[in-house]
């Protein structure tokens, strides 16, 4: 019966326990996107993950519309992240880049332009600018020349991160950015070829896995969904129908593994799930299935053993426990982590929390 604590293969990455660290945007990149010796030591603290997922990154300056965020697009941007894998390899870990095009969540304040989406609309809320918060603007309904390009822009970002030393790729399809955006009806209004069927509404996600894939080889690609809750203003009328196809498309184009942010409870960050889709996606799946959010090791353990889930990511711990795998496997308290300090910068409340050891010799 398999465990948190035993080896887990994702394609062809090798991995010694099946607790991930999750994508964690957590702002420490400057204006242009390039990480640093901070982020380094930061994401090599936390090596004894069975796999670290980075967090969320840039394809383009188009698509990313968060401040201080990271991207992987200029040569800069890749000699930055070859420091951070360097740094987790020689720990002992391994790592991951999350791809990520946030679609109209990006302010043109960031992206340079009016932002881009599956259709027309208007995110609710506000967005993250470096003047502060400022309303969502309308996107533009991308073109078939966009979808083509950005598809492109995923595909080198994919091939500078193999070039910057990750272990592989997991693209970013959720939390209603561009990827969900194209996905879910309540974003996607395309009577084209893009939308209206699940099977159109399935084209985008598609056409970047094929072509990711078809860059680095699919055996080193995973990809990131969010089925059963309502986030950023993106749901979906019928998850299950939805999710279910999209199951048997992974099977199809042999997509080695997928995290699913499947909350079975109202979540700490206020999103109340609906029925989860993981047992329907897993009857047509046979990749490896990641849950998140929310989830405990208890939790995690009893999915393990019962075959609906092969590992969990988990959040917001590894920001304050850098040795949580550790922390887990001896039941040992852990560390209360600081909001205030997630997305602040600098070293305090990143690099600063101590692991066992330095707690003992305190």
């Amino acid at each position: 019966m398999p465990s948190l604590f035993n080896p887990l293969q994702l394609g062809s990455i090798d991995l010694p326990n099946r607790i991930f660290m999750a994508p964690l945007t957590r702002a420490r990149a400057g204006r242009e996107g390039v990480p640093n010796e901070l982020m380094a030591r930061y994401y090599a603290q936390r090596a004894g993950a069975g796999l670290i997922i980075s967090e969320a990154t840039g394809i383009s300056r188009e698509g990313l519309g968060w401040p201080n965020a990271p991207g992987l697009w200029s040569e800069a941007q890749v000699d930055g992240w070859k420091t951070v894998t360097q740094e987790v390899h020689r720990a002992g870990g391994r790592i991951v880049a999350q791809l990520w095009h946030m679609g109209r969540l990006v302010h043109s304040d960031l992206g340079g332009g009016k932002p881009v989406s599956s259709s027309a609309t208007t995110a609710p809320d506000f967005a993250h600018t470096y003047e502060g918060k400022k309303p969502y603007e309308e996107a533009r309904a991308a073109t078939q020349a966009d979808i083509d390009r950005i598809i492109g822009d995923y595909v080198t970002a994919a091939r500078n991160a193999i070039e910057a030393g990750f272990d592989g790729v997991q693209i970013h399809g959720a939390n209603g950015y561009l990827v969900d955006q194209f996905l879910r009806d309540s974003d996607n209004h395309r009577d084209d070829a893009y939308g209206g069927s699940i099977d159109n509404r399935l084209r985008f996600v598609r056409q970047v896995l094929e072509a990711v894939g078809g860059a680095i080889g699919m055996d080193r690609v995973g990809i990131r969904f969010s089925p059963n809750i309502l986030v950023q203003g993106v749901e979906d009328s019928d998850p299950i129908a939805l999710f279910t196809e999209l199951a048997k498309l992974l099977e199809e184009l042999r997509v080695p593994w997928i995290e699913l942010r499947e909350p079975y409870k109202a979540t700490s960050a206020g999103s109340v799930p609906t029925e989860p889709v993981s047992p329907a996606m897993r009857q047509h799946y046979s990749g490896k299935i990641v849950i998140n959010s929310d989830h405990d090791w208890i939790d995690a353990r009893v999915r393990i053993a019962a075959g609906t889930a092969d590992a969990v990511s988990i959040g917001r711990l590894f920001i304050a426990n850098p040795d949580l795998v550790k922390r887990i496997a001896i039941d040992a308290p852990l560390n209360p982590g600081d909001p205030r300090t997630f997305y602040s910068g600098g070293p305090e409340g990143y690099v600063d929390y101590p692991a066992l050891g330095e707690q003992e010799a305190a």
